[in-house]
């Protein structure tokens, strides 16, 4: 089973065949200038920290993720390969902005058309591709908003393949997270390109725009940035340090400086707060319980998943771990059954319960035994 990244806010979310607690932070105490904000442990499916990260923003030129990821979907089922070209239309050609510099009437690779999209943030590029996958812009943003409903991004509409202004167009700081998890869990093979500094073409060296990349921060390793004068400044991003990969979303700045300071602050701020505790092993067995009426005592229980949690560093202490059962079992025992549960909590997270299994069959004593043991328990009790 594994939860949505949507539905790990609330649940306890499987990824990658770990149980992983899902946090809400209550008690914030970062402040940040950006407008809209959303940091994420993905491993953890956990929220470090949000600010209005429900409410509708502009995207400016973080939409061309979502144009690069339906590329890439295409690329990874083998509709097309990273040889193939797109023609470039003179609507491309002309189209304002940050440009990868296509010259109309030729044709480009789509692994330069990525690269140009990802790394130049170019409009015409994204052009380029929204005329090649659906033969035009328009027709492209319906699909781009099908996608992001599919990936359950239900707070977005796409209007255009470049986050050009538009009242329509329109997302949230939380849905770019899903999108980001999504690029990161579902395009690995291609995902390297988010963090390339340069790319050249047509003679033309263009820089990543992405601040956290661009200055060196511990683990960046993407996404992507954006900037209207409707939007203000934004920036999704991510960084991966001790297996913890942490995924930004801040929009709203009023500067290239100030994004780049917030930025890396606020992922600073949750690498260094926040860290990942272990608590038990996959199968590992937690305690055994005394058996009624069995051919053996005592039944070993499980928990059948690794259990961790992600927790503000202050609140190690404070967290608890209870278990709760019924004893002793009566037998037969079959391995499998759940016996009770494990009670986790913690301050700043939901209260937590998970089942703990028996680990293996117990099989009940012959009559006889049952009623030996019966008159046992009668005259001296419990032993």
């Amino acid at each position: 089973m594994k939860l949505t990244f949507k539905q790990s806010f609330s649940f306890v979310a499987l990824v990658f065949s770990t149980i992983l607690l899902s946090n809400l932070v209550r008690a914030q105490d970062l402040e940040t200038t950006a407008k809209q904000v959303f940091l994420y442990d993905m491993e953890t499916s956990t929220i470090l920290f949000e600010k209005d990260a429900d409410t509708r923003m502009y995207p400016a030129s973080m939409t061309k993720m979502m144009t690069a990821y339906m590329l890439l979907e295409q690329v990874k089922n083998g509709a097309l390969s990273l040889e193939d070209t797109f023609p470039v239309s003179r609507k491309a050609w002309k189209k304002g902005g940050s440009k990868m510099f296509v010259e109309v009437g030729k044709r480009v690779k789509i692994e330069d058309l990525l690269r140009g999209i990802i790394i130049q943030s170019g409009n015409d590029a994204t052009i380029v591709v929204a005329e090649g996958l659906a033969g035009s812009e328009e027709a492209f943003a319906r699909s781009m908003t099908d996608k992001a409903h599919e990936l359950g991004m239900t707070n977005t509409q796409f209007k255009n393949a470049s986050g050009w202004p538009d009242p329509e167009h329109y997302t949230t700081a939380r849905d770019l997270a899903i999108l980001a998890e999504a690029t990161i869990r579902n395009m690995q093979e291609y995902y390297h390109i988010y963090s390339e500094e340069y790319f050249t073409f047509s003679g033309i060296k263009q820089r990543n725009r992405n601040p956290l990349i661009r200055n060196g921060f511990n683990g960046a390793d993407g996404l992507k940035t954006g900037h209207t004068e409707a939007s203000g400044y934004g920036l999704t991003a991510s960084a991966i340090r001790d297996g913890r990969r942490l995924i930004l979303v801040a929009n709203g700045m009023l500067s290239s400086n100030e994004r780049s300071v917030e930025a890396e602050r606020i992922m600073t701020w949750g690498f260094r707060e926040w860290k990942h505790y272990e608590l038990f092993s996959a199968n590992e067995t937690v305690t055994k319980l005394p058996v009624w009426l069995g051919v053996k005592g005592e039944v070993p229980i499980i928990i059948e998943e690794e259990v961790g949690i992600t927790l503000r560093r202050k609140n190690r202490d404070d967290l608890r771990v209870n278990l709760r059962y019924t004893e002793p079992v009566k037998a037969p025992i079959v391995e499998g059954t759940q016996l009770g549960s494990i009670y986790i909590t913690a301050p700043d997270i939901e209260p937590v319960e998970l089942p703990l299994i028996a680990a293996e069959t117990v099989e009940q004593l012959g009559a006889f035994g049952r009623l030996s043991s019966a008159f046992s328990y009668l005259l001296w009790g419990e032993n």
